[in-house]
C-alpha cells in the first residue's frame, strides 16, 4: 500500500474537483442525449399539431406565455422534420460522452497516485457503467413513456448538438433520401400506425379483463380510428343536400327548415357550385319574430361565411377545427373545387359514439304496410319490383332500383316531407323521414285519382338540393 500512499496538495486537489465536476455534468449530459434519442424516435407532428391546438384554446395562459410555448413546439417540430439526423447528433454526444468520462476518471485517479493500469481499468469500468445506464436504465424509458415532454424540455441542448454536428445531418439525409425512394411509409406513419396497435392492444387486454364496459371500449377503439377516417367518408353527398337559392324569402327559409327539419341550409346562386353562404333558422326567426314585415327579405341577407374544409381531411383534424372556430357545420371541397358535400360536428361525434337520435328521431319502418284500399305506407328502401307486384302495374325504370329513387328521380331533387310525384297512374308522397339527417324513410303509394300526365310535382317542393344538422340549443 505503500507504492500507493498520495500526498495531496492544494493545485491538484482543485484540478481532481473541478474534474469531478465536469465528468458528473457529462454523465446528466449522457443521460440526456440517451432520452432525447430515444423520444426523437417516437414524437409524430400530428403530436405536435394537437399540442399546438391545446395551447392556442388554453385560456389560462397569457399571450406571451402561450407565444413562448409555441416557440419551443415549433423548434421541436424542426428537429422531428430531419429526426435520422437528430438522433445521430445525440447517439454522437451520448458515446462521446461515455468515453470522456472513462478518460477523466482515469486522470483523476492518476493524479491521485494509482498506477496507469489501475487508472486505465477505473476509467475503463466507469465508462462502461455510464453507458449501460444511459441505454437501458431510466432516460430510455423517459424517452418512450414521454416523448413530447423530454423533446420541449431538452430542445434548446439538442439543438445545439445538431448544429455541432453537421457530418451526422449529412448521414441523416442520405437515410431520408433512401426511404424516399423507396415504398416505405414515412416515419409519422409508420409510429402512428404503432401507436395504434398499441391503443388496440391494450383496449383488447382492458376488455378481457372486464376492466371496461364493451360499449366504453368500443368508443375507445373508434377514437383511435379517427385520424384513419377521411372527411369524404362520413359528409352527406351533395345529392343528398337540401340547399336554398339566394332570391328565396326568409318565410321560404322558414317553411324549408320546419319541412326537412334542418336548422342551417346551403344558401347557392346558379348552382350547387355557386354557395353564397349558410342560412341559420335562428338568424331567421330573430329577423323575423317582432317584424314579421322582414318575412320578405331575401335569404342571402341573413346568411353567414361558410366554412370549407377539403375532402381529405382526417376526421380527427376536422373536429379540432370546427371546435376551434366554433363552426357545427361545414362544406365540404373535392379536389378540383367544387362542392362535394356537407359534415357536420355530430357527423364527426357519431364515429365515437354511434348514431345520434333526438326525441324527434322516428325508426324506419322495415315493411309495407296497408293503410287503406289500394294505399301502402312502403319503406324508402323498398325495391320497384315490389312497388311493381303490389299494384300490378309495369314501372321501366333501369336506372332506379327504389321507391325513394324513383321519387327523387320524378322530382329532380332531395325529395323532404310532403312532396309528391306522379308516375304511371300511382302518386307517391314523403310521408315521414327517420335518423338525425332526416332523410325520407316512409312513402305513401296511392292511386292518382286526377293523373292527367305520366308525371308532376307539387308546386310546395324544395328550391333545391342538400342536408344540415339540427340545433336544440
Amino acid at each position: 500500500m505503500s507504492g500507493f500512499l498520495f500526498t495531496p496538495d492544494p493545485a491538484t486537489i482543485s484540478l481532481v474537483v473541478a474534474m469531478a465536476v465536469v465528468a458528473f455534468l457529462l454523465v446528466w449530459f449522457s443521460l440526456t442525449m440517451a432520452a432525447s434519442e430515444s423520444a426523437v424516435s417516437r414524437v409524430t407532428r400530428a403530436n405536435l399539431n394537437n399540442l399546438i391546438l391545446e395551447i392556442q384554446t388554453d385560456d389560462g395562459l397569457t399571450a406571451f406565455m402561450r407565444m413562448k410555448r409555441i416557440e419551443r413546439v415549433h423548434r421541436v417540430q424542426g428537429l422531428i422534420a430531419d429526426r435520422f439526423s437528430t438522433a445521430g447528433s445525440c447517439a454522437f454526444f451520448r458515446i462521446a460522452c461515455n468515453v470522456l468520462d472513462g478518460v477523466l476518471v482515469a486522470c483523476m485517479a492518476v493524479l491521485c497516485g494509482a498506477p496507469l493500469w489501475l487508472a486505465l481499468a477505473v476509467g475503463v469500468v466507469f465508462a462502461i457503467v455510464v453507458a449501460v445506464i444511459s441505454v437501458l436504465v431510466r432516460p430510455r424509458s423517459a424517452g418512450a413513456s414521454k416523448p413530447v415532454d423530454i423533446m420541449l424540455r431538452h430542445a434548446r441542448v439538442i439543438s445545439a448538438a445538431v448544429f455541432l454536428t453537421p457530418f451526422a445531418t449529412v448521414g441523416g439525409r442520405e437515410k431520408s433520401r433512401r426511404r424516399a425512394r423507396g415504398s416505405d411509409p414515412s416515419d409519422d406513419e409508420a409510429l402512428e400506425a404503432i401507436a395504434h396497435e398499441q391503443g388496440r392492444a391494450a383496449i383488447d387486454r382492458l376488455v378481457e379483463s372486464n376492466d371496461f364496459d364493451p360499449e366504453v371500449s368500443e368508443m375507445l377503439r373508434n377514437v383511435l380510428t379517427l385520424s384513419d377516417t377521411l372527411t369524404r367518408e362520413i359528409m352527406v353527398p351533395r345529392t343528398d343536400m337540401i340547399c336554398i337559392g339566394r332570391d328565396s324569402s326568409l318565410q321560404d327559409l322558414l317553411q324549408l327548415c320546419t319541412r326537412s327539419g334542418f336548422s342551417r341550409i346551403p344558401v347557392i346562386g346558379s348552382d350547387a357550385d355557386d354557395l353564397r353562404g349558410i342560412a341559420y333558422l335562428k338568424d331567421a326567426v330573430r329577423a323575423t319574430a317582432f317584424n314579421p314585415a322582414a318575412s320578405d327579405r331575401t335569404v342571402e341577407s341573413v346568411c353567414r361565411q361558410p366554412l370549407l374544409v377539403p375532402e381529405s381531411k382526417p376526421v380527427d383534424d376536422l373536429f379540432h377545427v370546427m371546435q376551434r372556430s366554433r363552426q357545427h357545420a361545414a362544406v365540404v371541397i373535392d379536389e378540383y373545387g367544387g362542392i362535394a358535400g356537407l359534415v357536420t360536428i355530430e357527423d364527426t361525434i357519431e364515429q365515437i359514439v354511434g348514431e345520434l337520435e333526438d326525441e324527434h328521431d322516428r325508426t324506419q319502418h322495415a315493411e309495407p304496410e296497408r293503410v287503406g284500399d289500394r294505399r301502402w305506407r312502403l319503406p324508402a328502401r323498398t325495391p320497384i319490383a315490389d312497388l311493381e307486384e303490389l299494384f300490378e302495374v309495369d314501372i321501366d325504370e333501369d336506372d332506379v332500383d327504389t321507391v325513394y329513387g324513383l321519387l327523387t328521380k320524378l322530382l329532380g331533387n332531395v325529395p323532404i316531407v310532403g312532396s309528391s310525384a306522379v308516375t304511371r297512374g300511382l302518386r307517391l308522397t314523403a310521408v315521414d323521414s327517420a335518423g338525425r339527417r332526416k332523410k325520407v324513410s316512409t312513402i305513401l303509394v296511392e292511386p292518382d285519382t286526377g293523373a292527367a300526365t305520366a308525371s308532376e310535382t307539387t308546386a310546395d317542393d324544395a328550391p333545391t338540393t342538400s342536408t344540415t344538422s339540427k340545433d336544440h340549443e
